[in-house]
C-alpha cells in the first residue's frame, strides 16, 4: 500500500508546477512516516491512501477545471486541423476543427508561444487531451465586448451582410445583429416615391457589403439578439448642429423625399452653410398639414423630390425638426370675414367626401365642412354619396365662421 501511495504522489509531482514540487516532496516524507506509524499501532485504523491523498490535495488548493470553464494556455503546436495548448498543471489541451474559429477574427494569427483562452468541452478525450473550444470562449468574449460597448456608448464600424424589408443584417465580433430601418440616418433612410416596398428593399440591398458606423442599442446574450443603431451613432453630432437652431428660424433646403404624411427637407445648419458634404446636412419634416393653407390629400401634388423650398422651424424635439412651408405664406383665413359672411349663400365645389361630411371650397384658399348630420337631415333615407358628387359645385349657406380655428360650417341650399 505504501508503494501505491508514493507512486500516486509521484504522478502528481509530474502534473504540478515546479514551485509546488518541494512541498510535495516534503509531504511525501511526512505521509510515509504517518503510514509507518499507523502500521506499528494495532489499536488504530490504518491511514488509507484515499484519505491521505484527499487531505494533501485539499491543502494544496488545486482547483481542477470542469466542462464549461474558460482557461488559458500557451500554444505549443499548430497544424491545419488542431492547436495544442500547454495548460500547466492540468496537462495538454487540444482545439480541433470548427472549435478553432475565433469570432473576434484572431485565430488566423495564432503562433507558438501565444497565450490563448479557450472553453473546456471535454476533460479527457480518447487521446488523453483536454478538449477545448476557442470558438465558445471567443463568443463569450464577443458578447462581453458588445455589452461594454453598449454601456460606454461606443461608436464602431459594422459590415452589412444582408437586408430584409425591416432593416439590415449586420455582423459584429462574429455575431449577427439587426439594424432596423427606423435606426438608419437620414442619409441612408430608404424614402421612395409612392412608398413601394419593393423599391424600399432594393434600396436597403444596395448597402450589402458596405460598412456603417453604429452604436449598440440592445444586447440579449441568452436570446442571441443584438440591435444596433446608425442614427444613435450620429445623434451627438446632430444635436450639436441642431443646437444652433431655434423655433422661428427660416431655413432653405431641398426636398429629399415625399411620403403620404408630408415631405422631408434637407438643409445645412448656420455654421456649415458653405459645406458641400452630405453628412453635414440636417433633415426636417414638413407635415402634410404644414405644406399649404389648403386642404391637401396628396403631398406629391404640392412638392416633389429635388424642389428647393423655404421653411420655418416650428418645433425641435431632440433630433427631430418640424418645419412649415405655409407659415411663410399669408394666412388667407386672417381676412376671411371680409370676404364671406355668416348667413350668406355662396357657390362652392365639393373636393372631398368622407364619413363625417363633405369638404367644400368656396375659393382656392377657403374651405368649409358640410356635416353629414345636416345633409342627412335634409335628405332622409339617403346616403351622402346620393346627395353630393365630388368635383361638382353647389349652393351653400355659411352656418358659422371661426377664423382662428380655420373652420367654417356649411349647409346645402336646395
Amino acid at each position: 500500500m505504501t508503494n501505491d501511495i508514493l507512486d500516486t504522489l509521484a504522478q502528481e509531482v509530474d502534473k504540478i508546477s515546479d514551485e509546488k514540487k518541494e512541498a510535495i516532496v516534503e509531504k511525501k516524507e511526512e505521509i510515509q512516516e504517518k503510514i509507518e506509524e499507523s502500521a506499528d499501532r494495532q489499536d488504530e485504523e490504518p491511514i488509507s491512501q484515499t484519505s491521505v491523498m484527499a487531505d494533501f490535495l485539499n491543502q494544496q488548493k488545486i482547483n481542477f477545471p470542469k466542462e464549461g470553464d474558460v482557461i488559458e494556455g500557451s500554444v505549443i503546436a499548430v497544424d491545419s486541423n488542431a492547436i495544442y495548448l500547454d495548460l500547466g498543471v492540468f496537462g495538454t489541451g487540444i482545439v480541433m476543427g470548427r472549435e478553432i474559429k475565433d469570432g473576434l477574427g484572431a485565430t488566423d494569427k495564432i503562433k507558438i508561444g501565444d497565450k490563448v483562452s479557450a472553453t473546456v468541452t471535454d476533460l479527457e478525450n480518447e487521446e488523453g487531451y483536454i478538449e477545448l473550444s476557442i470558438r465558445e470562449a471567443s463568443i463569450e468574449r464577443a458578447w462581453q465586448d458588445l455589452e461594454e460597448k453598449q454601456v460606454n456608448g461606443a461608436i464602431f464600424d459594422t459590415r452589412i451582410l444582408d437586408a430584409n424589408k425591416g432593416g439590415l443584417i449586420v455582423e459584429v465580433n462574429g455575431i449577427n445583429g439587426f439594424l432596423p430601418v427606423s435606426q438608419l440616418t437620414n442619409e441612408h433612410y430608404p424614402r421612395v416615391e409612392e412608398g413601394e416596398k419593393s423599391k424600399i428593399l432594393e434600396k436597403l440591398r444596395s448597402f450589402i457589403g458596405t460598412e456603417m458606423k453604429v452604436k449598440v442599442l440592445d444586447t440579449d446574450r441568452e436570446g442571441e439578439k443584438l440591435i444596433v443603431s446608425e442614427k444613435a451613432a450620429y445623434s451627438d453630432v446632430e444635436k450639436k448642429s441642431i443646437s444652433e437652431l431655434k423655433v422661428g428660424d427660416v431655413i432653405e433646403g431641398e426636398v429629399s423625399g415625399v411620403v403620404d404624411f408630408g415631405a422631408f427637407v434637407k438643409f445645412l445648419p448656420p455654421s456649415k452653410l458653405d459645406s458641400t458634404r452630405e453628412e453635414d446636412k440636417l433633415e426636417g419634416l414638413v407635415h402634410i398639414s404644414e405644406l399649404a393653407w389648403q386642404l391637401i390629400d396628396n403631398p406629391r401634388e404640392v412638392v416633389k423630390t429635388g424642389d428647393r423650398v423655404k421653411c420655418q422651424i416650428i418645433g425641435i424635439d431632440d433630433t427631430r425638426v418640424s418645419l412649415s412651408i405655409k407659415a411663410l405664406k399669408k394666412d388667407p383665413w386672417s381676412s376671411v370675414e371680409k370676404k364671406y359672411k355668416a348667413g350668406e349663400t355662396y357657390e362652392g365645389q365639393v373636393r372631398k367626401i368622407n364619413h363625417f361630411g363633405a369638404f367644400v371650397y368656396l375659393d382656392d384658399d377657403i374651405h368649409g365642412l358640410a356635416h353629414v348630420s345636416e345633409l342627412l337631415e335634409q335628405n332622409p333615407g339617403k346616403n351622402i354619396e346620393d346627395i353630393l358628387e365630388t368635383g361638382k359645385s353647389y349652393k351653400w349657406k355659411i352656418l358659422s365662421i371661426e377664423p382662428k380655428e380655420h373652420r367654417m360650417g356649411l349647409g346645402l341650399v336646395k
